[in-house]
């Protein structure tokens, strides 16, 4: 589990522990953090690593399934660590594959919505080849999941690996950083100590938002699939940045206003899944409603917050 100590993959390390799998969690901790992964020291099946996996990667005994999750996830952190976030895209998926090659494990690779760019049609398909800008900011991440998936069907042509690719929409939950630019813990932060909720743009593009634990079951359930070319996994049901702005405040009971700034650069103007596949192949779809999401989420920010 490459990236474990991550917001997602610490959860998906639970859910394999859960389901009987013994755990090998490497991280370099470059945006990740062992407070994610310090409830799992003491279980026998777990161990973790400190490492980079853009190294010469090597594990010691059988291996059955690799998940690639190392990479930096959010805006702030990709804009900080362009070259790290290409690194991990390019060379951390071709050790990560040649590991699966020698081991004969089934390869996963967590690519990312973003592949679709500032799309032009909506919701998106994994049939739409996307709209991305590769010499902007953003292209950094963009490019480097759309990189990792030809790279992935690349290993799974020509060596036979088996394959597994999950293109995530916007998802949300305990163990996200407070501060990792993404919006809902911005806007609970801000919300939680009465500041100003910052929204970009005029507040009318969208997302749809996915709680963490419909996500690892829908992670989990792809992996054991037979199904090797990419799907969407993601909640399609879809919200403006303002609206969520003013649930989370009402939520959190702040005297927070709402301030507007100007749109980051190639930002997209929608997000929404077309989850056809998933639901027909996987049977699988979100059943955490945003408000209840929401409120646990708004619980551990709380909680890590003192408030």
């Amino acid at each position: 589990m490459t990236g474990g100590a991550g917001f997602l993959g610490s959860h998906l390390c639970d859910r394999l522990l859960h389901e009987g799998h013994e755990v090998v969690c490497l991280d370099n901790l470059i945006t990740g953090s062992t407070e994610n992964i310090a409830h799992l020291m003491s279980n026998r099946k777990f161990s973790f690593v400190k490492y980079d996996v853009t190294n010469y990667l090597f594990v010691d005994g059988p291996i059955d399934f690799i998940f690639h999750f190392a990479s930096p996830a959010s805006p702030i952190d990709y804009l900080k660590f362009p070259i790290q976030t290409l690194k991990v895209g390019s060379l951390g998926t071709h050790k990560a594959l040649g590991l699966a090659k020698e081991k004969g494990a089934r390869f996963f690779i967590a690519s990312t919505s973003e592949v679709y760019g500032d799309p032009l049609i909506h919701p998106q398909t994994e049939s739409y080849w996307g709209n991305v800008n590769p010499v902007g900011p953003r292209g950094v991440y963009d490019e480097a999941k759309r990189f990792a998936e030809a790279m992935t069907m690349a290993y799974h042509r020509t060596h036979g690996v088996e394959t597994r690719i999950i293109r995530i929409f916007n998802t949300y939950g305990e163990r996200m950083r407070m501060h990792d630019g993404r919006a809902i813990p911005a806007f609970m932060s801000q919300a939680l100590h009465h500041e100003d909720v910052t929204v970009f743009g005029d507040g009318s593009q969208t997302r749809s938002v996915c709680y963490v634990s419909d996500l690892i079951d829908g992670i989990y359930k792809l992996m054991m699939s037979g199904y090797d070319m990419p799907m969407n996994i993601g909640n399609p049901e879809e919200v403006t940045m303002l609206n969520l702005a003013q649930e989370i405040i009402q939520l959190c009971g702040s005297r927070s206003k709402v301030i507007f700034q100007d749109l980051p650069q190639d930002d997209p103007k929608v997000r929404q899944p077309d989850i056809t596949k998933a639901k027909e192949i996987l049977h699988w779809e979100p059943h955490v409603s945003r408000r209840v999401g929401l409120e646990k989420t708004l619980q551990y920010f709380k909680a890590k917050l003192g408030v």
